[in-house]
């Protein structure tokens, strides 16, 4: 089992160092949460309000699991959407473009050969019927399943697909199916109402409003758009915890989710000899010894999730790092030595 009392240590010494104001981390099993704890502050501007196990975190690219992995998930088990099949065989919007030859599969392994520029605002406009439309009629930059190029086109995409195959809104689909049976009642898209604002972690100085982003996306695009694949959802760690519980268990939930294929093929390599491997929007964590199959998704905002199958865990780091810098490396070395603790 792992030790509580290294994984408070860590986490400490990174506040202390000033890597984040604060963090809330839970790790769990099958059987759901088996330790949580909290550290630091909500905001150093405001030292007498902790950071609380009930604190909401823009997450970031999280999103593209929670929201856009789970909704295609969800149409995959129903036997909605064939991965393998070409994207203008059944989707009208994309025929006699680009991104017509492309497949689901290699959205979710980030090897259809999209481009890598995502300046949807500078491309496109800010209309999003125009952002949308610019978007599926880009050219490739180069042809599909030559390379693994991670770019955040690919959620923007599938989320849009989600959307047509279901006829609901991104936001509304994946509630019905996935948040709302899950129990996870706090997950929502922002910008958030101001009684779950209020203890929402701050992110990053908006210098143009003069304010701190709280409750807001901190991603432009997701400000522009609304609800869509690239980022914008909130989330505690309670409600990722039930997220990644149904994972390892693996079952149906009462109005139909993704299944027991759709996981285990998610979480394993899809990308052949290509690298960095890749499975189904999830990556293999970084560093992680042979035969601990652990996998992990990251949030530009100082978010984490790992879940490993083989050794039934899942855990989450969620701070807001962004608060202080957007340099990665600090919080990617405490992300490590948090896996390496936990995971063991």
């Amino acid at each position: 089992m792992f030790s509580t009392d290294r994984v408070e240590e860590l986490l400490e010494a990174g506040y202390r160092d000033q890597a984040y104001p604060g963090a809330v981390w839970s790790v769990g099993d099958l059987d759901g949460v088996r330790s949580a704890r909290v550290v630091g502050v909500l905001d150093p501007a405001q030292p007498d309000d902790p950071m609380l196990p009930d604190t909401v975190f823009d997450v970031a690219s999280l999103t593209k699991v929670l929201a856009v992995w789970a909704a295609i998930g969800v149409q995959v088990t129903a036997g909605q959407l064939q991965l393998d099949q070409r994207l203008d065989g059944f989707w009208p919007e994309v025929a006699g473009h680009p991104l017509g030859q492309v497949t689901a599969h290699q959205l979710l392994t980030h090897t259809a050969g999209l481009p890598l520029r995502a300046n949807l605002k500078n491309l496109y406009g800010t209309d999003p019927a125009a952002i949308r439309a610019g978007a599926l009629a880009e050219a490739l930059q180069r042809p599909p399943a030559e390379a693994v190029e991670y770019t955040d086109r690919a959620a923007l995409i599938l989320g849009y697909l989600a959307e047509y195959l279901s006829g609901q809104p991104l936001d509304r689909l994946v509630t019905d199916r996935v948040w709302g049976p899950l129990g996870m009642d706090t997950t929502r898209f922002g910008p958030l109402p101001p009684e779950i604002a209020a203890r929402c972690a701050p992110t990053e100085f908006d210098a143009d409003a003069g304010v701190r982003i709280k409750g807001t996306p901190h991603d432009y695009s997701a400000r522009l758009l609304g609800a869509c694949g690239i980022a914008g959802s909130f989330s505690t760690a309670a409600d990722l915890g039930r997220f990644l519980q149904y994972m390892l268990q693996a079952t149906s939930i009462p109005v139909g989710g993704f299944g027991a294929g759709w996981v285990t093929a998610s979480l394993s390599v899809q990308t052949g000899d290509l690298t960095p491997p890749r499975g189904l929007f999830w990556q293999p964590a970084r560093g992680s010894a042979p035969g601990k199959d652990v996998w992990v998704h990251y949030g530009f905002t100082g978010t984490a999730m790992w879940i490993s199958p083989s050794l039934g865990r899942w855990a989450t780091l969620l701070t807001n790092k962004l608060y202080y810098t957007r340099d990665r490396d600090p919080l990617m070395g405490i992300r490590d030595q948090f896996r390496e603790i936990v995971f063991v």
